[in-house]
């Protein structure tokens, strides 16, 4: 048997109603996204660095004229590229250095926080920051602190 024609509405067909007897078709399935391979995205970072070196050799030629700076009593005469390129790279070490800070005090708390649960099959316990005004644990009423 054959499934009756869909129902015309001003040139536009209208979705199937299911029966008693059949259903309608089921709506179409669409393949999933497949997620980059690790070649794939070390290969994507490639090309973003050699973008970004291709942008800082041209930042330095333009830049190639010398300035004179002064810092904490030192004198000295540099290209502006190469000032601004060391004080890039000074900030972004003082970010990093903050970043890993930041990463061992939390893995200190989730070890500190294992230690606490006691045997692999128990579960293990909210972790709480070390000031009791951040306290985020659900089982600890929050009070208001009063001045």
């Amino acid at each position: 048997m054959t499934e009756p024609a869909a129902p015309s509405q001003g040139g536009i067909r209208a979705p199937l109603r299911p029966s008693a007897t059949s259903s309608a078709r089921p709506p179409p399935v669409f393949p999933a996204r497949r997620r980059p391979t690790r070649i794939a995205s070390i290969r994507i970072g490639l090309i973003a660095g050699i973008g970004a070196l291709v942008l800082l050799v041209i930042f330095i030629i333009q830049n190639a004229h010398t300035v004179h700076l002064t810092f904490f009593g030192a004198h000295a005469s540099v290209s502006l590229a190469a000032a601004l390129l060391i004080a890039a790279i000074a900030g972004a070490l003082v970010m990093a250095a903050a970043g890993t800070a930041r990463i061992t005090q939390l893995r200190r708390t989730m070890r500190r926080t294992r230690r606490r649960a006691g045997p692999a099959g128990q579960a293990h316990a909210p972790a709480r920051d070390s000031r009791p005004d951040r306290d985020t644990d659900p089982a600890t009423p929050q009070t208001e602190l009063q001045p």
